[in-house]
């Protein structure tokens, strides 16, 4: 009995060990689904297996990418500036993503003007966003990793040049790996405290007041992007690169 309860338990530790790997294995059959269905020009049929994919709680930027790609062929240019920007979002310095989305901003009604930053500040956000949070992370593993190498020769070396080298490599490499923690912590905390959202009615009436009798104040179209900075029962206050701010039904809007 006590053998039979001992292989109960080593099959249900297996199946616990194998589900992620089988989870992942059907993952990745969905996707390259996905990819297939893309290449012989079936944009809905890849679409579709692409939101399965994210309605398994799966997401990944090429995921995101590739839903963008999905739906700019379909035609629906909204979803798929919609899909750029959450895989911006995640691999900011990514060149293709970034391309795409631009050109797919290009299509958008509303032509909103960028403010003037101080060559410091935009210095400091282009270098921020240049890399993805994964990215930063394994690059300041490997850096510790070699950091520490550098220290196990330091102490162990006999000839003085080497020790030296060691020394000064180790401090070189474990100051670059705290540079890439800090610049993945001001990532983290730029795209938290700059929540996003894109308009996903063809048109709307942006409100002074989180009311449907308030005052109009300007228009905003399908594909643009507005930042969030409050929410007020099914309103959504927003705010244009220009400063302006306003009030939109909160269903107007997908936050990315």
């Amino acid at each position: 009995m006590a053998l039979k309860i001992r292989y109960n338990r080593m099959a249900c530790l297996l199946v616990v060990l194998l589900l992620p790997v089988l989870a992942f294995a059907a993952d990745s059959a969905k996707f390259e689904q996905g990819n297939g269905l893309y290449a012989k020009g079936n944009y809905k049929g890849a679409i579709g297996a692409y939101n399965s994919l994210l309605k398994d709680g799966y997401t990944s930027e090429a995921l995101y990418y590739n839903l963008g790609n999905a739906h700019y062929k379909n035609g629906d240019n909204t979803e798929a500036v919609y899909y750029f920007e959450k895989a911006h979002k995640l691999s900011p310095g990514d060149e293709d993503v970034n391309i795409n989305l631009q050109f797919a901003r290009l299509k958008t009604a509303d032509k909103l003007d960028q403010p003037t930053q101080f060559f410091l500040t935009r210095w400091w956000q282009g270098l921020m966003l240049g890399f993805s949070l994964k990215g930063l992370a394994i690059f300041s593993i490997v850096c510790f990793l070699l950091a520490s190498g550098a220290l196990i020769s330091y102490l162990y070396a006999v000839s003085v040049g080497v020790k030296k080298g060691s020394f000064y490599g180790a401090i070189v490499l474990f100051a670059i790996g705290v540079f890439s923690i800090v610049l993945a912590s001001s990532q983290s905390d730029y795209f938290n405290n700059n929540r996003e959202a894109v308009i996903f009615t063809a048109s709307v009436t942006v409100k002074s007041a989180p009311s449907n009798a308030a005052k109009n104040l300007f228009v905003l179209h399908d594909g643009t992007k507005v930042s969030i900075t409050g929410r007020n029962a099914g309103w959504t206050k927003i705010k244009l690169p220009n400063g302006t701010e306003g009030w939109i039904i909160s269903t107007d809007a997908r936050e990315i």
